[in-house]
């Protein structure tokens, strides 16, 4: 696989915020989460703060990255997300650590395993780390909304 192709390895951001936390245990709990980060989502002080397109960017990336977990990852599957002014860190956890995300490359997309490129295309920033007896796959999303005295931070950067 060619080195621009891969997941970088990278430790989750480190952001101040309003952490939200699930526990997955099966695929079913998936779209029970799903559900419950919508709703969320839809709250005042969310929908003025933020698009619609990036509240559906984060519902699709938090879809993606734990059906990734969930059919690819091992053990207990951890979905944290943590919400700024500026969008939301997603991070998804579980127990194969030794199972590094690895984005198809050059598959048919009929065949699926097209959810990480898409991730990375709706993400300014993601990557994956291990530790503690955990792999962490992340993605930083915006609000699509410009915060007054924030400046952006170029991609790759976990500022």
């Amino acid at each position: 696989m060619p080195a621009e192709a891969a997941w970088p390895q990278s430790p989750v951001p480190d952001v101040p915020g309003d952490v939200w936390r699930w526990q997955l245990p099966s695929v079913h709990d998936a779209s029970r989460v799903r559900m419950d980060l919508r709703a969320r989502l839809a709250h005042p002080s969310l929908t003025s703060s933020s698009t619609e397109d990036a509240r559906e960017g984060l519902l699709l990336a938090f879809e993606e990255l734990a059906s990734n977990a969930l059919r690819h990852g091992g053990g207990a599957v951890e979905a944290v997300i943590v919400a700024t002014a500026e969008g939301w860190v997603l991070a998804l956890s579980d127990e194969a650590v030794d199972r590094p995300p690895v984005p198809a490359v050059d598959r048919d997309p009929a065949l699926g395993g097209m959810g990480l490129p898409m991730v990375a295309q709706l993400s300014v920033d993601h990557g994956w780390s291990a530790d503690g007896g955990r792999k962490h796959v992340w993605a930083r999303l915006t609000s699509g909304v410009a915060v007054p005295g924030a400046t952006p931070a170029p991609r790759g950067s976990l500022a």
